[in-house]
């Protein structure tokens, strides 16, 4: 028995059975902790509860105005979700003029109605408070850059607006310290931009810049804000439902009762059938199961019903990726080979149907992630991490403990290998 092979094989199973066992029920080891995956894994609409609603905007722009001004205002829409406390909003553009909202997890449902459907506050005020310009006034607002060529913000007021700002700034333009010069802007109550006037600058013809540190995104980003006086578009609410959390966490109780009695019974399947290969095989597939779960955390992708489906889906395709490897061994076994050389036979012979197999379904999932939304869109995810995640574990991971537990010579008896 190589030594050297056996350690490496214990210590694999010894940290995907801590890993699996961490996934359950968590595990500190002093300065890191691993908290199990319900508590870490981001769930979708369906499974938390929430709202959804499905604006379609009145237009007849079309092009790239029309994907500009929607754009515009799915940031508008972000903005305003962000101030009612959602943690994982689903805000994404359907089609050309639909705009869906997911806010899974809120509680006072009118309120979000009320905050993603209303026209937006913008306000100018005096360094006292006292409102001087509103959305109204501004023209336009756009990200620029100043004379040092450094990302800024340029806006135009249209005439009234000139005249008061322009009334502001003589005013402010005397004071002596930076606090009695500020002209604060206020976007439903909440400050976006602090500027300062310079000393000494009255600005009577409508234009100004907001200079500062800037990124070209921030200088792009509060350019946006400022637009947002009200919505580039009349929104109309066309669909809004509130799904209530009970439905879907008992849809998920028993989707992972179901996927774990569906997963003894494929482990002990696997066993019966191939054995040795049969018990690598599960230990694949555990692994399969982490690595999909893991890049779901990773990537902050909202588990859902149909990603639930998904990741089952992608199960059985791992699932049907070693079987088809463990035939040909098989097969390569009963013809008169021996064991190693039945298994790199078997893994060439398997290799182009289990690449043809993934790929095409691979193609089919970005496909549905391109093109869909909501739901599908969670399906395809989960679809495609996990025919990556089959890819990896059936080729290399399978292969790789199969030759491990060959090169150990436990056995040279072709039954114990499925044959």
């Amino acid at each position: 028995m190589n030594k050297r092979n056996a350690v490496i094989f214990l210590l694999i199973i010894a940290v995907v059975g801590m890993l699996t066992y961490s996934s359950f029920y968590g595990l500190n080891l002093g300065k890191f902790e691993l908290v199990p995956v319900k508590d870490d894994i981001k769930l979708g609409l369906d499974l938390e509860g929430g709202v959804f609603v499905v604006l379609e905007a009145q237009t007849d722009l079309t092009g790239e105005d029309l994907k500009e001004k929607m754009i515009e205002a799915k940031s508008i829409i972000s903005e305003r979700v962000d101030g009612l406390g959602v943690t994982q909003p689903v805000i994404v553009i359907e089609g050309d003029k639909r705009i869906r909202i997911e806010l899974p997890g809120i509680k006072n449902t009118q309120d979000a109605l009320d905050m993603i459907g209303k026209t937006a506050k913008l306000e100018f005020t005096d360094p006292q408070g006292n409102v001087v310009l509103t959305g109204e006034n501004v023209r336009k607002s756009k990200m620029g850059f100043d004379q040092y060529k450094k990302p800024a913000v340029d806006l135009q007021f249209d005439k009234d607006g000139a005249k008061k700002f322009a009334e502001l700034t003589k005013i402010l333009s005397t004071k002596s310290t930076d606090e009695e010069r500020v002209i604060p802007i206020i976007l439903d109550g909440k400050p976006i931009s602090v500027p300062v006037l310079q000393r000494g600058l009255i600005i009577s013809d409508g234009k100004a810049q907001i200079t500062g540190k800037f990124t070209v995104d921030e200088a792009s980003n509060l350019a946006t804000l400022i637009r947002a006086g009200a919505l580039p578009l009349e929104m109309k609410e066309m669909e809004s439902s509130v799904i209530g959390p009970t439905l879907g966490l008992e849809s998920l109780d028993k989707s992972v009762y179901a996927a774990g009695i569906g997963l003894i019974g494929i482990f002990l399947f696997m066993i019966i059938m191939y054995r040795i290969p049969g018990f690598i095989a599960d230990i694949a597939l555990t692994i399969f199961i982490l690595l999909v779960l893991g890049s779901m955390i990773l990537m902050k992708a909202s588990l859902t019903l149909p990603g639930i489906a998904g990741l089952i889906l992608s199960i059985g395709m791992a699932v049907d990726a070693n079987v088809v490897i463990f035939e040909r061994i098989k097969e390569e076994l009963r013809a008169g080979k021996t064991i190693r050389s039945a298994v790199d036979a078997g893994f060439k012979r398997a290799i182009k149907t289990v690449m043809d197999a993934n790929i095409t379904t691979l193609i089919a999932g970005i496909v549905l992630f391109y093109f869909g939304t909501g739901p599908i869109k969670g399906f395809a995810v989960t679809l495609v991490i996990g025919i990556i995640a089959s890819l990896i574990t059936a080729v290399f991971v399978t292969k790789y403990l199969l030759k491990l537990i060959i090169s150990l010579n436990i056995t040279k008896n072709n039954k114990l290998y499925g044959a």
